[in-house]
């Protein structure tokens, strides 16, 4: 009588887009098990509207328990110390040892300072809940200290960085002023400035040159002052210095200049090209051909010679793939390499205000903003998350208010 082959033991390390889409894709052809540090998965595109006051911190926040009921899939809350990669084996800082016949490594990013000065002790990154509920603390707290006064003592807010993340939310800060803050006090409403600095010649630069124009002139339209070739210096306590010799105020300042692989990838003892783990076009970890590294810490080389970029649909593309390649290793069939299809960007300015470019199709204004809403809407986990989400976009349109105006930081 032939026996059934067992099913491989596959650890994945991360649960964002990517790890989390591998598990699901995997759940009928190994024993998976998911790691992370949290136990819930928090939707990072969505996060500046935290920051900004435009949605409550638990609708972008899913606990990745409730994404894997009843898949068989096991958890747990933890990060990785040590790998034996004689036995296969991966410790926890919970002191548990997990065994695996393959690994995947999705870990993620974290915010790179790129060598410059002061972007650890005097600027806020925004790459977690907690960041996002502590640059919304910063900004409101000094609103209500101008609130204190009726001289022209300016608030400068600062986004360092033109990709879209940076473009988002410095107009979603500006829709804040411009709207709910205006409301409640208008004398201190009006003297809070933003700045958007970008150390290229454009903001948006993997959009073409027209929409990229078009985004600052609707960020400038909102009150923003766009500072495009200004190369950041040091960040230094309520000022920001340039490499020109120029500086700025800036009593609040966002790092969203870049990214860069989760340094907790470099205890795992795999080879690294710059901050990213080093793999092959088949997504396998160069000299561990048992062990594949997915979404912002793969440092896979794309045909433009580049490596590719740190989105979701980038992590979600690689995660099916390499769920596909350890079934055809399982069957004993050859690899195939990774090939990513980009599927166009897209970056949301403020109301009725967003790009998007799907290879030759262009969209500004409107169309463009509702087709962000709903793909963002689409890709938001759980059904709560939705119709909260939801339920304060309706709110914010319809009244122009933001009712998440709390300082809830640990202060």
């Amino acid at each position: 009588m032939q026996k059934t082959p067992q099913k491989p033991r596959v650890v994945i390390l991360g649960a964002g887009f990517g790890g989390l889409t591998a598990a699901r894709a995997l759940v009928n052809d190994a024993h998976v098990t998911l790691v992370d540090r949290h136990n819930f998965q928090t939707f990072l595109p969505l996060l500046y509207q935290v920051s900004t006051a435009g949605l409550a911190a638990d609708h972008v926040a899913h606990p990745i328990r409730g994404a894997l009921r009843k898949t068989g899939i096991q958890f747990r809350m933890g990060s990785p110390i040590s790998v034996d990669h004689k036995n296969n084996t991966i410790k926890l800082d919970s002191s548990e040892v997990l065994e695996f016949d393959y690994l995947i490594v999705a870990l993620g990013s974290a915010t790179a300072d790129f060598g410059v000065p002061g972007v650890t002790e005097h600027a806020l990154g925004m790459k977690s809940v907690n960041e996002a509920l502590t640059i919304r603390a910063e900004v409101l707290r000094r609103f209500e200290d101008l609130c204190r006064f009726e001289d022209d003592t300016i608030f400068s807010i600062s986004v360092v960085g033109g990709g879209p993340t940076g473009v988002e939310m410095a107009g979603a800060f500006a829709e804040l002023v411009r709207g709910p803050l205006k409301h409640d006090q208008a004398h201190a409403a009006a003297h809070i400035k933003i700045n958007l600095i970008e150390a290229g010649p454009r903001i948006l630069p993997m959009f073409s040159e027209k929409l990229s124009a078009h985004g600052q002139k609707d960020l400038e339209k909102l009150g923003v002052t766009v500072h495009v070739n200004t190369a950041v210096q040091a960040i230094k306590p309520r000022k920001i210095e340039m490499k020109d010799g120029s500086s700025l105020p800036s009593e609040v300042t966002i790092w969203a200049a870049g990214v860069q692989g989760e340094p907790a990838g470099a205890l795992l003892n795999l080879p690294l090209v710059n901050t990213r783990i080093d793999v092959d076009q088949t997504l396998q970890v160069k000299h561990y051909p048992h062990i594949f590294a997915i979404g912002d810490i793969a440092g896979l080389v794309g045909e433009n010679g580049r490596m590719m970029p740190m989105v979701a649909p980038v992590a979600m593309q690689q995660a099916r793939h390499v769920a596909k390649q350890i079934k055809r290793l399982a069957a004993g069939q050859e690899l195939k390499p990774f090939k990513y299809i980009d599927k166009g960007s897209m970056a949301t300015i403020g109301r009725h205000k967003a790009i998007v470019e799907v290879k030759k199709l262009r969209l500004v204004g409107i169309p463009a903003w509702y087709a962000w809403l709903w793909l963002h809407l689409f890709y938001l986990l759980g059904g709560r998350n939705k119709i909260g989400t939801m339920a304060d976009w309706t709110w914010n349109y319809l009244t122009f208010d933001r009712g998440n105006r709390h300082i809830m930081d640990s202060l």
